[in-house]
Formats: C-alpha cells, sequence, structure tokens
C-alpha cells in the first residue's frame, strides 16, 4: 500500500492530477523500440516484454511526468535490463544441474546453429563493457548515430570510435573464444 502511495504522489502533476494521459503517449511512442531493443539481447518475444515492462515501470516513477528527457533512457535502460536478464539467466544456468530433455524432437539443423550463434554472441556481449555492448546492440538494432548519442549522452562524433572500439573487443573475445 506504501508503494502505491509512493508512486501516486511522484505521478502528479502540477495542478494536482496524475498525468496517465501523457504517460500513455510516451509509452505508445517508445514501447516497439525498447521492445525490439530488449528482444535483440535477449532472443525471446515474452522476454523482451516483461524487459519493456520493467523499464516502464521505473521510468513512470523516474519522471513522474517529464517524458521528454526519458526518451533516451528508456533506450539504454532496455538494453542493460535485457543485458542483467541474459546474465541471470547464465548464473541460473551454472547453478542448475542440467538435466537432458527426454522425448524432444531434435529441430532443424539450421535452427539449432542459430541458436547456437546468438547465444555464443550473448555470452561476447556480457563480457564486454555494458556501454560498448549498448552501443552495439542500439546500432544494430537499427539506431542512428544521433540515437545512441543521445541515448548514452555522448557527442555524435564520439559514437563512430565507441561503436569501432566495441566492434574490436568483440572481435577479440571471437578470437578468444575460437582459439579456447
Amino acid at each position: 500500500m506504501g508503494l502505491l502511495a509512493r508512486d501516486d504522489e511522484r505521478a502528479e502533476c502540477r495542478d494536482g492530477g496524475v498525468d496517465l494521459a501523457g504517460f500513455e503517449a510516451f509509452f505508445r511512442d517508445h514501447y516497439m523500440v525498447v521492445v525490439r531493443l530488449a528482444q535483440s539481447v535477449v532472443c525471446d518475444s515474452q522476454g523482451a516484454q516483461d524487459v519493456a515492462q520493467d523499464v516502464f515501470l521505473a521510468a513512470y516513477r523516474r519522471f513522474g511526468g517529464d517524458y521528454e528527457q526519458a526518451a533516451g533512457w528508456v533506450r539504454v535502460a532496455a538494453v542493460h535490463t535485457a543485458l542483467n536478464v541474459v546474465r541471470g539467466e547464465r548464473r541460473r544456468d551454472r547453478r542448475q544441474v542440467s538435466v537432458p530433455a527426454v522425448g524432444s524432437l531434435p529441430s532443424a539443423e539450421d535452427t539449432v546453429l542459430e541458436r547456437e550463434t546468438r547465444a555464443e554472441l550473448r555470452d561476447l556481449l556480457r563480457r564486454l563493457p555494458r556501454r560498448s555492448a549498448a552501443a552495439l546492440v542500439m546500432r544494430h538494432g537499427g539506431m542512428s548515430y544521433g540515437e545512441i548519442a543521445d541515448a548514452l549522452g555522448i557527442k555524435v562524433g564520439h559514437v563512430g570510435t565507441l561503436l569501432r572500439r566495441a566492434e574490436s573487443a568483440l572481435r577479440k573475445e571471437m578470437d578468444r573464444e575460437t582459439r579456447s
């Protein structure tokens, strides 16, 4: 009950009313971008929607009516939250004893190879610094240099350098992986 009271206080407009219409418009404008970014990391549509829900709830609490500044924040938060989900899955997988699936039909070869490639890429992205991983995911998710700069709070001229360094670090991790 206390949580609801705090949320209501933060979401109140200056005139005392709750700005649900403003949040709804913000949500509608940015939901698909957030889901797409999250899905590019977690590779699961349901997981991506869960990430989006967490991100928008956090934005609602954090910005409480001032959603102009939240556009870049939700994009970066989507990538970071999705990376945290993937990291959590990895930790969970390490803790659990793997039990082979009984009675499951083998997948088509292409599907298996694609899943393995995506899993390897997610593992490699986890090893990169968050900012580098976020920049790569945003760029390959279709965001422009300007959008990436806004989301990361850097100058547009620095985005290319950040991406080149991130790609180089990713290549080094890939080389290490192949040597192992």
